[in-house]
């Protein structure tokens, strides 16, 4: 029988990846994500699995040291929040511009600047879109329990060397300090460096012969030549939008109505669901679980079958762009959010779409 114990969201990363063989982890303090790091010194996975544990002296630091882990072939990670990860995005970019493997956590607060430390949902545009410079996309995990934030590693790490690219885990604040029964999965060595070398045979690994060694860059002095990778890139990424698509749904089997939420938000959603079913009205909810590749077939879907669609988010606005886009005016899409570190209620969720259907 698998082993379940309580862990924070946060816990349950930092032993996931000790779990999962995990070769480096790089990062530095910051609320409501420091868990992840502390954990992880409490362990002390460098006796036992040989995993670096290092806190680097700032977020763009950590981010490239990651580059470096990546560039060796090596399962290396991160993991900041929002003021940290706007201080990483260019090494993310070069991350994937490098074409490099890594997994970076974001357990978002609200904002702008330093704002607050409390939960928030705002970081979408940064992490889904890109945020750093370039055309680039990042494979966008939205975990919404500590299980979830536990299984994103491993998950993580399979789809950044399959594709060769970053894995971002966009937590928030509720779901990275929450505490939750979490179910341990079998343990996984750590790869041999015959193994890495399989694995990764585009990576700088001390080779011999200077003929022999694989330069690892994001690069490029010739227009033609970064013309041509970029397209190379957006292959890659329309592939991930083909196979890689994952959501789940709630009560929408017989549903005159959608709520399209991720994350935390999702969780309350259900709630507020179970409200509005007990008053009469068919709603249902979508939860995405890639912001990117977006579940944006599935949303249009939907939206040939529903009245109307509502995004509740904890931002002022930001998946919803996405919501519309999918539906493409086949139905009506309206937004509930709140900012700041405010969270809304299920009840709050249930007026807000009595509201915009004018049913009050």
């Amino acid at each position: 029988m698998a082993e379940k114990i309580l862990l924070k969201g946060n816990e349950a990363i930092a032993i996931s990846a000790i779990r999962n063989g995990i070769d480096g982890y790089f990062g530095y303090p910051i609320t409501p994500q420091s868990e992840v790091m502390e954990t992880l010194m409490k362990e002390r996975p460098w006796l036992t699995t040989g995993m670096v544990v290092l806190q680097a002296e700032s977020e763009t630091s950590s981010i490239n040291m990651v580059y470096g882990g990546a560039a060796s072939g090596k399962k290396v990670m991160t993991s900041s929040s929002s003021p940290g990860i706007s201080l990483m995005c260019e090494g993310i970019s070069y991350l994937a511009g490098a074409e490099l493997p890594c997994v970076i956590v974001d357990c978002q607060r609200g904002g702008p600047g330093l704002g607050t430390i409390q939960p928030s949902q705002s970081d979408y545009n940064q992490v889904v879109k890109g945020g750093g410079h370039g055309d680039y996309r990042n494979i966008v995990l939205a975990p919404a329990s500590a299980q979830d934030m536990y299984d994103f590693v491993d998950l993580g790490f399979d789809l950044a060397f399959r594709y060769r690219n970053p894995v971002v885990i966009l937590a928030d604040g509720i779901v990275g300090q929450m505490m939750e029964k979490v179910e341990l999965r079998p343990e996984k060595p750590r790869r041999s460096q015959e193994e890495v070398i399989s694995d990764a045979p585009w990576a700088a690994v001390g080779k011999p012969s200077s003929r022999e060694r694989n330069i690892i860059t994001s690069l490029s002095l010739e227009a033609d030549v970064q013309e041509k990778f970029n397209h190379k890139l957006q292959e890659k990424y329309d592939l991930i939008q083909e196979k890689e698509v994952r959501y789940e749904t709630y009560r929408v089997e017989d549903a005159e109505y959608l709520f399209v939420a991720f994350g935390c938000s999702s969780r309350i959603c259900e709630a507020a669901t179970d409200l509005l079913r007990e008053e009469g009205y068919k709603v249902g909810m979508l939860r995405p679980v890639t912001l990117f590749p977006f579940p944006a077939k599935v949303v249009s879907d939907m939206a040939d079958k529903v009245r109307s669609m509502m995004s509740i988010e904890l931002n002022l606005g930001q998946m919803v762009d996405d919501v519309r886009l999918a539906a493409n005016g086949k139905c009506p899409v309206g937004f509930y959010g709140r900012q700041g570190g405010n969270i809304f209620t299920p009840d709050e969720i249930a007026e807000a779409f009595k509201k915009f259907n004018n049913f009050e």
